[in-house]
């Protein structure tokens, strides 16, 4: 398992721990560029933590496996986990929710982190957009939770694995009153990932 401690990186560390496989850490660490050195970038060539390895793949060849929710996704059919159902119904509304962590959530919520507490040179217009956008999506999701227990329905599922650290992470650093979205609150909270 190839990480850092970003939302990312604990991401595929809170799968592998719900699934209870073994595994290695390998921290590459982003801050010295290490993502760059040619080893890692055989692993993972978009040069982006977190990646694995499985040294027992489908075919029983090693295979490595980059991109957080394609690492999820691989692990819960490897281990043919309830965590990705198997039912169409429900694998729809896992993957719509996932994919929505992945277009929408990351993207966003990484975007006003950066620009709001990273960045060099403070730009008020990238950060009033992420901060906006990052609102939004909050939103979404808050009207989502107040009509299910987790985000793709009743079942605990690689969506809100896959979302959880990046709630976690605006919750601890941008917004510290979670208030506007109760919801959210209410299942970051309640999670059995705290």
């Amino acid at each position: 398992f190839y990480t850092f401690t970003t939302p990312n990186g604990y991401k595929v560390a809170i799968m592998l721990e719900e699934l209870g496989l073994p595994y290695q850490v390998h921290v590459v660490d982003i801050r010295k560029d290490e993502q760059f050195k040619l080893e890692f970038l055989k692993i993972s060539p978009n040069n982006k933590i977190p990646a694995i390895v499985d040294s027992d793949g489908p075919d029983g060849k090693p295979i490595s496996v980059f991109e957080s929710a394609a690492i999820l996704i691989y692990l819960a059919q490897k281990t043919k986990s309830p965590l990705l159902p198997a039912g169409p119904r429900e694998f729809t509304k896992v993957m719509e929710w996932a994919f929505f962590q992945m277009a929408s959530v990351g993207p966003m919520f990484g975007q006003m982190f950066h620009f709001a507490m990273v960045a060099k040179e403070k730009i008020p217009y990238a950060v009033d957009r992420y901060t906006n956008e990052t609102k939004r999506i909050l939103r979404v999701m808050d009207k989502q939770l107040s009509d299910s227990t987790h985000l793709a329905g009743t079942n605990y599922s690689i969506a809100d694995i896959l979302t959880y650290p990046w709630v976690v992470t605006i919750s601890n650093y941008m917004f510290k009153d979670m208030s506007s979205w109760p919801n959210v609150e209410r299942d970051r909270k309640s999670t059995r990932l705290n």
